[in-house]
């Protein structure tokens, strides 16, 4: 699959009925978002490549033939923000207060970092790594709908978003320092470096971050007895507040060894420590209206997140032009431990109550090792790759839970909420792909992926042991046709393979809370998802527009399913139940306004169906989802810059019910106080309007749920730059690693 630095370009006449054709449909689509330019056409007849340009912020970034990518190191927040703050920028990606990844409203999202899967962005560590991250340290965002064949399906087997990391590629040092305060003695700081001479380059980056939130839910359950109808309600309410310090590192360097010999080394390390309190109050009555469970409980929760990443990567250039050989070897691993104490005060003691006291252990540990070797030669139509991979990953979930005598505080263990859960996940995958310039308007590529995955299962607990075993041919094809000078269609489809993560297997039932426990499934199987997608980028004027036409069909779905169980315990699991299909118009619109406004909107118009769990009818329930975002970037004057955000996330479905649209928005003031110096203001969710509001609708069940999390944030900062950044002109010396675009040019996972 063709990601690398030899790219096609296209060039020749275009068609002028083809461009007024190209301009109707984007117009009849965006034509009052096009009237805000007033700016003269673009100047025709230049030869223009298929990675033609989409503008995000005030740069532009380039898409490539099968990804989006999103220049974000442009953006003034970043000087502030998280990584999960800058994704909620990215069109079509949502993340959540709890640090839940969405794109075009779908869960099931990998995320990799410079084209390569990483433990800390897997499984429940994710949330935490990518709300400690600092944006600065991001080159750009790549959003990739349909993965072509040189990517896995370990971690996801859904879209990805690529994490590129920062490059600076000018020769000389050049540096950047960021420090922000907040209230409530709030802060965070982060830096970037390299230097870049003769035969090595090197880079790197520190931060610090100590944040405070505050957490609030409610939740109305309703249990239908489904002989009688009779309605059981109860009532759950939470209130609580966090404290998370987090710290890291990154470097990395790489040194050419001879003309046509590469080598390179990456290391980081992060660690994110969580200090949390709450109480929640339960409420509960039977089908007749008498309280049969009343109680309050207080917890203290503290937790520490260590993450580490090794990587080597050697690149040798053959004989023929453009002939590369690329060997990487990344190790990664997170260690995640908790303790939580609980103190329950009972005004009426629900049947099989747990002890007033109680202590629960966890330990979550994560080992990832990823060997990946890919092969490229350019020929006189195009350009051939083939490669392999081969990984091992290892998860441990080891959860004790300890009842303490109120007495003697004396610990007992609770052997029903006590486990161990082990899970080895192998991989062998072998792909190839050919990029094909067919003439001066078409390109076509083509993959397949042949993957192999043994998974061997160990609950150690109850001595139950199983193994299972996939084999995919995993196909992608991708075609652009440049229907005039600039104006390109782009067709892509993919198969994909989503396989059930360590936690959606473990059979043991974990404790979460007093009405809320969870387990996985053994026996799921993969979902198999086919996608397809139509776009057309082109320019009204010098408004850069890009629309696309997308669908997906799952089966065999991997879903959310909840059972009530006794004393109003209700069970989450999963489950394969059904399919689903979702489709959709993606749009993003960029201009100038004025010369001092520059204007963003992207949005997804989505319908969505899926089978509703927990119905005797074999139901279907759909959506149709409006979701977008408005960017107002507004330069006062030299030294002064303003941008506003505004965030519409659309209704989105799950197995057995919907979650409910959030707004948020966001604003930005940056003041340069010398050339190298600048004044940053941020306000994060500047309405506090944040929340995740789910219901459930199922024959036995109803439940509305609220969780709130967060709310506005106000940071002023500092922001310093020094060394030689940039050289004359503005252009940046490409390095062997990456070239423009850095690592994510490379292979994927």
């Amino acid at each position: 699959m063709s990601t690398t630095r030899s790219n096609v370009i296209f060039v020749g006449p275009r068609h002028p009925r083809m461009t007024l054709l190209a301009q109707l449909v984007a117009g009849t689509l965006l034509a009052p978002l096009a009237a805000l330019a007033q700016q003269a056409p673009a100047p025709a007849g230049q030869p223009v490549p298929v990675e033609s340009t989409v503008t995000v912020t005030a740069t532009k970034a380039t898409n490539r033939i099968d990804r989006q990518s999103y220049d974000v190191k442009a953006d003034p927040a970043t000087s502030n923000d998280t990584v999960a703050d800058t994704l909620n920028k990215v069109p079509s990606v949502a993340v959540d207060g709890e640090g839940n990844v969405t794109l075009r409203g779908r869960g099931n999202v990998q995320i990799l970092v410079d084209g390569k899967p990483s433990a800390m962005m897997q499984g429940e560590n994710r949330a935490a790594a990518i709300s400690a991250l600092p944006a600065g340290d991001l080159e750009s965002v790549e959003v990739i709908n349909n993965p072509g064949a040189q990517f896995g399906n370990e971690g996801g087997g859904g879209p990805i978003i690529n994490l590129v990391m920062r490059r600076e590629r000018s020769p000389g040092g050049f540096g950047v320092v960021n420090a922000n305060l907040g209230p409530s003695g709030r802060y965070n700081a982060s830096s970037f470096g390299s230097y870049n001479a003769g035969r090595m380059s090197v880079q790197g980056g520190v931060f610090r971050r100590h944040d405070g939130r505050d957490a609030s839910g409610e939740t109305r359950r309703e249990r239908i007895d489904p002989l009688t109808g009779a309605i059981a309600p109860s009532t759950q309410f939470s209130n609580g507040a966090n404290t998370v310090d987090a710290a890291g590192f990154h470097g990395g360097m790489t040194y050419n060894l001879g003309d046509k010999d590469v080598v390179g080394v990456t290391l980081g390390y992060s660690q994110n420590d969580n200090h949390a309190g709450s109480t929640e109050a339960y409420r509960s009555l039977n089908s007749a209206g008498v309280v049969d469970s009343d109680y309050l409980r207080s917890s203290q929760r503290d937790s520490e997140n260590r993450n580490f990443s090794l990587g080597t990567r050697l690149e040798h250039k053959g004989d023929r032009p453009g002939e590369v050989f690329k060997l990487d070897l990344r190790l990664s691993g997170t260690d995640a431990d908790s303790e939580a104490r609980y103190a329950s005060a009972y005004t009426v003691r629900p049947i099989n109550a747990s002890a007033d006291n109680s202590r629960q252990d966890a330990r979550n540990d994560t080992r990832l090792a990823d060997f990946t070797g890919d092969y490229e030669l350019p020929g006189k139509h195009g350009v051939a790759k083939v490669g392999y991979k081969l990984a091992r990953s290892r998860n441990v979930f080891d959860n004790a839970y300890f009842d303490i005598d109120p007495a003697s505080q004396a610990e007992r263990v609770n052997g029903a909420r006590t486990n161990r859960f082990e899970l080895t996940d192998t991989t062998l995958a072998l792909y190839g792909s050919y990029q094909w310039r067919i003439d001066s308007k078409w390109g076509v590529l083509g993959g397949l992926r042949a993957e192999y995955a043994d998974l061997d299962l160990n609950q150690v607990t109850t001595g139950e042991r199983a193994t299972n075993h996939y084999f995919d041919a995993i196909p992608s094809a991708f075609v652009t046709y440049g229907l005039s000078d600039d104006t390109t269609l782009r067709l892509s489809y993919a198969h994909r393979i989503r396989r059930p993560g360590a936690s959606e297997l473990n059979p043991f039932v974990i404790y979460r809370d007093e009405l809320n426990v969870s387990s996985g499934n053994p026996n799921l199987k993969p979902t198999d998802s086919d996608s397809l997608e139509l776009g057309i980028e082109t320019k009204l004027g010098k408004v850069d527009t890009n629309v696309r036409l997308y669908a997906r069909r799952d089966s065999e779905l991997i879903s959310e399913r909840r059972l009530l169980l006794a004393n109003d315990v209700l069970l989450t699991t999963r489950e394969n139940a059904g399919s689903s299909r979702s489709g959709g118009l993606e749009f993003n619109f960029s201009g100038r306004a004025t010369p001092k406004l520059m204007v963003n909107v992207n949005g997804n118009i989505g319908y969505s169906e899926q089978t509703v769990l927990g119905s005797a009818r074999d139901d279907m329930r759909s959506a149709t989802t409006v979701s977008g975002r408005a960017r107002l970037s507004y330069q006062m004057d030299a030294a002064n810059s303003f941008q506003l955000m505004l965030n519409a996330q659309g209704k989105t479905l799950f197995g057995e019910g919907y979650r409910e649209p959030v707004r948020t928005a966001d604003v930005n003031y940056r003041r340069a106080l010398s050339p190298a110096l600048s004044l940053v203001v941020n306000i994060n969710d500047l309405f506090d309007s944040q929340k995740m509001e789910t219901i459930t609708e199922t024959d036995r069940l109803r439940e509305y749920s609220i969780r709130r999390t967060g709310g506005r944030m106000a940071y002023v900062g500092l922001s310093y730059r020094f060394g030689s950044f940039g050289s004359a002109g503005g252009q940046r010396r490409p390095m062997m690693f990456g070239g423009p675009g850095g690592h994510g040019g490379g292979p994927g996972g």
